[in-house]
C-alpha cells in the first residue's frame, strides 16, 4: 500500500503530528510525506490512502492570507507558506475515487468555538470524489505557537496504525473502514 501526506505547518505542531502519523502507517506501507508548499497536485496512480492536514485558520483551512508571517509570529518560530491547504485542494485534479483521511491542529475546546480544518478539508474532497475512510480528526496545542498538548503525539502514531489497519483490511478504496 502508498500512502501521502499533504500539510501545512506553521509552528511546526502540525508537521509533528503528520510525522507521527507517518510513524504509524509505516507499519503497513509506503508513505511520501509532503508540506503543502511541496506537494504535487496531481496523485500518481499507485496511491491508495491520502491523508491531508494542517492548522486550524479563522474556523477552517488555512489560505494564502493566512499564511502570511507577521513579526510577532516569526520571532515565535512560525515561518511562512506560499499557499494553504485551501488553495492545495483547490489544484487538487480529480481522478479514481482514492481513500482519504483528514487532521487538524486546534485548540482543546468545542469544535464549534475553534472550527476544524479538517471538517472542511473532508467536506472539499467528498465533494471532489474522494471517499473518506475514518472521521476527521483533531489534534490539540496548548496555544496558538504550540506546544503539542501532552501526548497528542503518541495518539497521532496510534490514529497512522489505526489508519493502516483500515488499510490493510483491503476495503480502503471503497470506503469501508
Amino acid at each position: 500500500m502508498r500512502a501521502v501526506i499533504v500539510f501545512d505547518s506553521m509552528f511546526g505542531n502540525t508537521h509533528e503530528i503528520a510525522e507521527a502519523i507517518a510513524d504509524g502507517l509505516l507499519t503497513r506501507a509506503r508513505v511520501d510525506l509532503f508540506a503543502v508548499d511541496d506537494a504535487p497536485d496531481q496523485l500518481d496512480d499507485d496511491i491508495d490512502l491520502l491523508v491531508v492536514g494542517g492548522p486550524t485558520h479563522g474556523h477552517g483551512l488555512s489560505n494564502r492570507g493566512s499564511r502570511h508571517v507577521t513579526a510577532k509570529q516569526a520571532a515565535q518560530g512560525a515561518v511562512p507558506g506560499r499557499i494553504g491547504l485551501r488553495e492545495w485542494l483547490a489544484h487538487l485534479r480529480p481522478r479514481d475515487p482514492v481513500a482519504v483521511a483528514t487532521f487538524d491542529t486546534r485548540f482543546a475546546k468545542p469544535v464549534w468555538l475553534t472550527g476544524s480544518a479538517a471538517r472542511r478539508a473532508a467536506k472539499l474532497l467528498r465533494e471532489r470524489g474522494y471517499v473518506l475512510v475514518v472521521p476527521p480528526e483533531s489534534f490539540f496545542v496548548d496555544a496558538g505557537a504550540g506546544p503539542l498538548s501532552p501526548g497528542e503525539a503518541d495518539r497521532a502514531r496510534r490514529w497512522g496504525e489505526a489508519l493502516a489497519a483500515v488499510a490493510a483490511t483491503g476495503h480502503i478504496r471503497h470506503g469501508s473502514p
